[in-house]
């Protein structure tokens, strides 16, 4: 015959081993725990390095890729005409073609502008580039401008050359000197090929010049 005590110590026995059992569930998942995530990190750490790895692969690929598609001319020349006829040549150092855009990015670039005889305007620069879609040539920074008929050389950081009209403009500042004197200019245009040419000043900055007094031998 079970009595109330033994009732009791059967309950007691039962809620012990019950919690034996759930205590050795959680054993075993953390032991599981603890052998699966050390896996786990170092699987997630090698999918980031990989894909890091992956990622700078195809963008080397990508930038080999665009690399090829590229022109690269060496020493060599543009040959061309104006709009009257008048021609021009775009020599260079060093010549790549984009292949997005078909411009040619030009090192150490120099440009000269022929009206006929003598009369040659010579542009240097360090760079530059020639957009042959749009007829222009951006050369700069260091341009230095050489004109044949007046002796004037202008320095410039930057001028365009229209190929069409011949037409030579900067708007970041000049300074020229020459056989009569010297100038300096917020902006200038050179007009026919050195024939003309028309210094601007901007604001405050207006255009400043010296004339050499003519001289007399004897």
């Amino acid at each position: 015959m079970t009595g109330p005590a033994d009732t009791r110590d059967q309950a007691d026995e039962a809620r012990v081993a019950a919690t034996a059992r759930a205590f050795r569930a959680r054993s075993r998942r953390v032991r599981l725990l603890r052998r699966i995530l050390p896996v786990a990190i170092v699987v997630l750490a090698g999918g980031t390095v990989s894909w890091i790895v992956l990622r700078s692969v195809i963008s080397d690929v990508e930038r080999k890729a665009g690399t090829s598609r590229e022109v690269t001319l060496e020493k060599s020349r543009f040959l061309g005409q104006d709009a009257q006829g008048r021609s021009f040549v775009i020599g260079f150092e060093r010549a790549v073609r984009d292949a997005e855009t078909g411009r040619f990015r030009l090192m150490g670039p120099a440009l000269r502008l022929n009206l006929g005889g003598r009369k040659v305007t010579t542009l240097t620069a360090d760079g530059g580039v020639y957009d042959e879609a749009a007829g222009t040539v951006t050369i700069g920074p260091n341009v230095r401008i050489s004109d044949g008929g007046s002796g004037m050389t202008l320095v410039t950081p930057e001028a365009v050359v229209d190929t069409e009209t011949g037409i030579v403009t900067g708007s970041r500042g000049v300074q020229g000197s020459g056989p009569l004197g010297t100038v300096t200019a917020s902006s200038y245009a050179i007009h026919e090929q050195g024939e003309r040419v028309v210094f601007r000043g901007a604001g405050d900055n207006k255009v400043r010049g010296t004339i050499n007094a003519a001289r007399s031998d004897g």
